[in-house]
């Protein structure tokens, strides 16, 4: 490993792959209520179960994480992108990277903070949701998150609620 490298494993990939799916699968249907024929988030998080599974890395899971992010642009309502891209994010995190950046933090808690915004416009709410997924990072989860430094503050809603989820996650531990 070079400097800011971080030890992961293919293992490692799949944990946070499967952690991932479990997060964009309770929003799918925000999704598919809107656009009950668009498979492409559907598809994605086939193709990142699959890799969570066992399957190999392959070219399915960048096309299928492209198109899901591509029909997130197809719906109206914030609820229903938001969850189309937590699916293309599920399939993308078997991309995550060995290199100590924050930025990587994205490939282990996006699909997360979409779920977690999903359930704000929902509820108004979202300390229990943040509660509720930081729960669902079962180990080694959390200690794979801490190879990583927190998560990069931003200007979305997004980006804040992967901020509080990282902290909540990274507290666990």
């Amino acid at each position: 490993m070079g400097t800011g490298d971080v030890s992961l494993t293919m293992d490692d990939r799949r944990t946070v792959v499967r952690f991932a799916v479990d997060c964009a699968q309770r929003i799918l249907p925000t999704f598919e209520a809107v656009a009950p024929q668009d498979p492409r988030p559907r598809d994605a998080l086939a193709a990142a179960r699959a890799f969570a599974d066992g399957a190999d890395r392959s070219n399915l899971l960048r096309t299928a994480a492209f198109a899901s992010h591509r029909a997130s642009k197809d719906v109206t309502t914030e609820a229903a992108r938001l969850a189309a891209l937590a699916c293309g994010d599920a399939a993308a995190a078997a991309y995550l990277h060995a290199i100590a950046k924050a930025t990587q933090v994205g490939h282990i808690l996006r699909a997360a903070a979409c779920a977690a915004r999903v359930a704000e416009l929902t509820t108004g709410d979202v300390g229990d949701a943040v509660h509720a997924l930081a729960e669902r990072a079962a180990p080694p989860l959390p200690e794979i998150l801490g190879r990583y430094p927190v998560a990069p503050r931003g200007s979305t809603r997004v980006s804040e609620l992967m901020c509080l989820l990282d902290s909540a996650i990274r507290d666990r531990r």
